[in-house]
């Protein structure tokens, strides 16, 4: 079974309430989880590990969670050592996948921060305080580093290539969500509880330009954090921008399908007025030239494109109407989906028993055991050429 049907409404997480407790009870009581997607990352994934922060001011426990995306290498066993708790997939499946793991390791967990960093070291995991300060503050929901905010800390060693198409796709979301943003393909991030219980996520091949649409469509803080990263891997070479076009393909595809699922008026509106256009640009030439003429020939071809792209306009149109409907639904069952992953926990913020039960949360062809590394085994939601972890 593909991962995005897992049974999330089997969670039971936290109520958003403090219970009467002040903002520094609840710093000091929350819970982070730290998730790293790996794929044969053996050369790094022990640094990186252990360069996370077991200790923070504002932070009251902090678990580490791999998510081993089929590696052929030493990742997995390596993680473990490390002390980070494993979570392997029995094949690969994409970044993506890898991060909806985590997502529901973490939502099952009822842990309040999310910080997702790559385990290929180009992130150093001492600069988390820094990324998590304004979810820590209430000043975002969701807060990502940014390679090109400042300009100060953009990449050198980054191929002007990349550096040209990370900005491209920053203006492309920027425009989709009406706001401004310099890096979304960036993957060291922090979510709060809100955010993650508000995330629905589709796309396997990536997911780091979903979130950003998916967030921002409702109404998410989103808050960027100047970080100076490493540019280039130290080891081996990007598996999700091994092609820039290919990469770029795959990743508008989900941009395309998040923007339509959200927006379906815009989207089929859009396309429907650009059928008009045409429609009425050939129209008027048609009929200029039998005003000046007096003759449809030679170009009635124009007459009956005109009248069909018409068609198409309208029969867009409808599609859109009834995709407004659907999204309707659509914002119905997330909000159903919300709330039932709520409904769990009883009014003291505790799990029942059975709720805790991983069996409850997994599909039944899931491999789950109760060592600190547990077994997943499902078939992918879409097989990448080049499954990857990277942006």
């Amino acid at each position: 079974m593909p991962i995005h049907s897992v049974d999330l409404e089997f969670f039971v997480l936290p109520s958003l309430t403090t219970n009467g407790k002040s903002d520094s009870q609840e710093n000091l009581s929350s819970r982070l989880l730290v998730a790293l997607p790996a794929l044969n990352e053996e050369a790094t994934i022990t640094r990186v590990v252990e360069a996370v922060p077991r200790e923070l001011a504002s932070v009251g426990h902090v678990q580490i969670l791999v998510i081993d995306d089929g590696s052929t290498d030493r990742t997995l066993s390596l993680a473990g050592d490390a002390g980070a708790y494993v979570i392997q997939h029995a094949r690969s499946c994409g970044v993506g996948a890898a991060f909806r793991t985590a997502l529901t390791y973490a939502l099952h967990e009822g842990v309040d921060l999310l910080v997702t960093i790559d385990a290929d070291g180009q992130f150093d995991p001492c600069d988390i305080p820094k990324l998590i300060a304004p979810v820590i503050n209430d000043d975002a929901d969701f807060s990502t580093a940014s390679r090109f905010k400042d300009r100060a800390l953009t990449p050198r060693n980054m191929s002007w290539v990349k550096r040209w198409g990370n900005r491209q796709m920053s203006r492309l979301i920027s425009q989709l969500t009406n706001k401004r943003f310099y890096d979304v393909s960036c993957g060291m991030r922090c979510y709060n509880r809100r955010a993650m219980l508000n995330l629905n996520l589709m796309g396997a091949y990536t997911y780091t330009q979903e979130v950003f649409l998916n967030l921002a469509f409702k109404g998410m803080r989103i808050v960027e954090v100047p970080i100076k990263v490493r540019g280039e891997r130290e080891f081996g070479t990007s598996r999700v921008v091994g092609s820039l076009w290919g990469y770029a393909f795959r990743a508008l595809r989900i941009i395309v399908g998040a923007y339509r699922d959200h927006h379906p008026i815009r989207f089929f509106g859009g396309i429907a007025a650009l059928f008009l256009f045409l429609a009425c640009s050939l129209g008027f030439f048609f009929l200029a030239h039998y005003l000046h003429t007096g003759a449809f020939t030679p170009h009635k071809w124009a007459g009956v494109t005109s009248a069909v792209l018409v068609l198409f306009s309208i029969l867009v149109l409808h599609i859109g109407m009834i995709a407004d409907m659907l999204n309707r639904h659509r914002v119905y069952l997330e909000e159903l989906l919300l709330y039932t992953r709520l409904s769990g926990f009883s009014k003291s913020g505790h799990q029942n028993q059975e709720s805790r039960n991983l069996s409850n949360w997994i599909e039944p062809n899931y491999r789950v055991g109760d060592q600190p590394r547990v077994d997943i085994e499902h078939q992918p939601l879409e097989q990448p050429d080049t499954p990857a972890h990277t942006e």
